[in-house]
């Protein structure tokens, strides 16, 4: 991190400098921490610039010019969701920062850094990556200036955009820029994205448009097109038949040809200018770039912003656990750098004794990154390495006292849950493998996770192992003797999960069971409580103001949370994250995770101050200062009979005194009741953070 620490190590220069909006904490929660020391053990002398003063390229020069390039990431969150609440309010804390000290970090830190790293080093190429990155690497719905933004690799003037967990590829990355290849001409790396002038001439390119009607375009002018011998065309179709020579070949049936080499194709999505102008093509857009994420049989994909061409090869292939487990295994300091003195770090404070035993999601829920990012093929680390590191945490990380916070990832248990058939898998175009119903081809069982929780609370010297990452509860009740040995022995008195709605109209937008399942976990965890002797409790969390919720549905909710005796102490307002199949629906009007059509179904979304908070009033009905809004919006909806004093009423029909202004509301549900009639309540933040990381949101 300094130029004391390059004299000490004997190092004249670095050969990749990776710049942070983090505070460098050395730990494999912390992508940076990762990236730095997958490369380490390849051999490269890596420096780290975390949380650099951004109003000027000064800060940026201090290691000195990399040999090979700069690697930049805004953190592990994107520093939009990072800074601003889904009010569009500034935050005043930074988990992430010593002492969590807000502004550290620019907005849009990935555009900033890159344009400090190129003031202060004009020909160093740029590698972007990250979560910010990755949810950017298309054009995409910016909510937070409430427009469609170009790829980000085009904003930040990158060299190549690394999207995913990104290992595989910045290793050959690296170790090809140092054989002396530039960067330029490094085009097949798998997760990668990159700017062309040209598309190769012996690859198939099939227009995004041809596999998905959207219905009539307007076409764009095609820079491949030779204007020197005919007028441009004026549809798709003509303008496909008339490329110059040598180019692409451009197919334009409505089905992929029979025969043809999927690893030579490319997909053509809509331009940046047509998805900015036309909602119906982002959505379109939105759900090709889905359809294609699965790595054994995604296409590239071309994007054209103005006079250049957006490329985003397939994603990376997902490590084996082998690979994995080298990762996980890597000299890891598990503490922040010492340049941090005693300052707190509430990110770190919340992993460092958690251990992540995987990578990825099959949920697919249509409002949350982790998929897009980490891809839907479960990545697993062997039980082994697992229990190691539980005993590495006892042996060497400071401040341990025998409990290990967490043992999970994105989520809790999809640990070596699998699909059945590898040719199966390869194949699949599914957005879900859990919903609307679990995959006849999915391996549910968890028994494994079961062994090693009971390997991991055996280990000399471990106390307790809780399980604090969310729980995707509709495949634990398919394992009973799971949800036994969770409930007996990994639960710290309440267990968060998310159904985040009651009510089919919204669950089906999110991708979500319906609250039978709900209930029917409810069951197994009071009944497996009781036998174990424990009072314990389900939190659940729900969302307010996601597409396809209208007020009916929050006032069922309400309801059902009055009669369940819940009260939710904050309630969290769906934010629409970049390239959020939700994202999309918000956006467009329309339901992306149905064929996209000019007449296919219409997606209602709450937007507006005034409608958010009435669904975030919902939630908390029983805070004194929403009850005028909700007396007016039930009085609105001609349910004036839930405004009263008994207890079939949703709100009374007096107002305390000194109540009655205008209510706050930040962050996600936490729900807890004893059951008796009294009401506890826990608080959270509910922020979407790359996984593994701390405050993941549950499954």
């Amino acid at each position: 991190m300094t130029r004391g620490e390059m004299d000490l190590l004997g190092w004249d220069c670095c050969d990749i400098i990776i710049v942070t909006g983090d505070a460098y904490v050395d730990h494999p929660s912390f992508g940076m921490a990762v990236i730095g020391r997958v490369l380490e053990a390849q051999g490269f002398r890596v420096g780290i610039i975390a949380q650099p003063d951004f109003d000027s390229a000064e800060d940026f020069a201090r290691l000195g010019r990399p040999k090979l390039y700069f690697g930049i990431t805004a953190g592990n969150m994107d520093s939009m969701v990072n800074r601003y609440t889904s009010e569009r309010r500034l935050r005043s804390d930074d988990a992430y920062t010593p002492d969590a000290e807000g502004g550290k970090r620019p907005d849009r830190a990935v555009i900033v850094y890159s344009q400090r790293c190129r003031e202060a080093f004009r020909d160093v190429p740029i590698v972007i990556g990250g979560i910010e990155a990755s949810l950017r690497r298309i054009a995409h719905f910016d909510y937070w200036q409430e427009k469609v933004r170009r790829s980000v690799l085009i904003d930040a003037k990158a060299d190549m955009l690394l999207f995913g967990n990104a290992e595989r590829a910045i290793v050959e990355l690296s170790h090809r820029m140092a054989g002396g290849e530039a960067i330029t001409d490094i085009t097949d790396l798998r997760g990668t994205a990159f700017a062309r002038r040209m598309l190769p001439a012996d690859w198939t390119v099939i227009d995004s448009t041809h596999i998905d009607a959207p219905g009539r375009i307007e076409v764009h002018p095609d820079p491949y097109l030779d204007t020197t011998r005919q007028n441009a065309p004026q549809t798709t179709q003509d303008a496909a038949t008339t490329n110059a020579e040598p180019g692409p070949t451009v197919v334009t049936l409505h089905t992929r040809p029979k025969g043809q080499d999927r690893h030579r194709t490319v997909v053509r999505l809509p331009a940046f200018e047509a998805v900015r102008d036309d909602p119906v093509l982002y959505a379109h857009a939105s759900r090709v770039l889905h359809l294609e994420s699965n790595p054994g049989n995604a296409r590239a994909l071309v994007q054209r912003h103005g006079d250049r061409d957006l490329w985003v090869n397939p994603p990376p292939i997902p490590l084996r656990t082998p690979e994995l487990d080298k990762v996980f295994e890597l000299p890891y300091q598990r503490v922040p750098h010492p340049t941090y003195g005693d300052a707190r770090i509430p990110a770190y404070e919340m992993i460092r004794f958690s251990v992540n035993i995987m990578r990825g999601c099959f949920g697919g829920c249509s409002f949350c990154s982790i998929t897009e990012h980490e891809g839907r093929i479960i990545q697993n680390r062997s039980e082994h390495s697992i229990l190691r590191e539980i005993e590495n945490i006892r042996d060497h990380t400071p401040g341990f006292t025998g409990v290990i916070s967490d043992l999970g990832g994105p989520t809790a248990n999809m640990w070596r849950l699998h699909c059945r058939d590898p040719k199966i898998e390869s194949s699949c175009r599914r957005l879900s493998c859990v919903y609307p119903g679990i995959c006849d081809n999915l391996k549910t069982d968890q028994m494994p996770l079961v062994q090693l929780y009971r390997k991991a609370r055996a280990l000399p010297g471990i106390k307790r192992v809780f399980i604090a990452s969310g729980l995707r509860y509709d495949i634990a009740v398919e394992t009973p003797e799971y949800v036994r040995e969770l409930v007996t022995h990994h639960v710290g008195g309440y267990l968060k999960i998310a159904p985040e709605h009651t009510e089919l109209g919204p669950l089906s937008k999110m991708m979500k069971p319906g609250i039978g399942t709900y209930d029917r976990f409810k069951e197994m965890f009071d009944k497996y409580s009781k036998q174990a002797g424990k009072e314990q409790y389900l939190i659940p969390y729900f969302i307010a103001a996601h597409p396809g919720t209208t007020d009916e549905d929050m006032l069922n909710l309400a309801l059902w949370l009055k009669a369940n005796g819940f009260r939710a102490d904050q309630v969290q307002a769906f934010l629409p994250s970049p390239m959020a199949m939700a994202t999309a629906m918000w956006h467009s009007g329309r339901n992306p995770l149905k064929k996209i059509t000019r007449s296919s179904e219409t997606v209602y979304s709450p937007k507006g101050r005034r409608q958010r908070r009435i669904h975030k009033a919902f939630l908390r009905y029983h805070d004194a200062n929403n009850w005028p809004l909700l007396r007016e919006t039930l009085q609105a909806m001609g349910r004036a009979d839930l405004i009263g004093n008994g207890k079939r009423h949703l709100v009374p029909s007096f107002q305390p005194a000194g109540t009655g202004g205008r209510p706050e509301g930040a962050g996600t549900p936490l729900l807890r009741s004893d059951g008796k009639g009294s009401f506890r309540t826990q608080q959270t933040h509910g922020l979407k953070r790359k996984s593994p990381g701390p405050r993941r949101r549950p499954r």
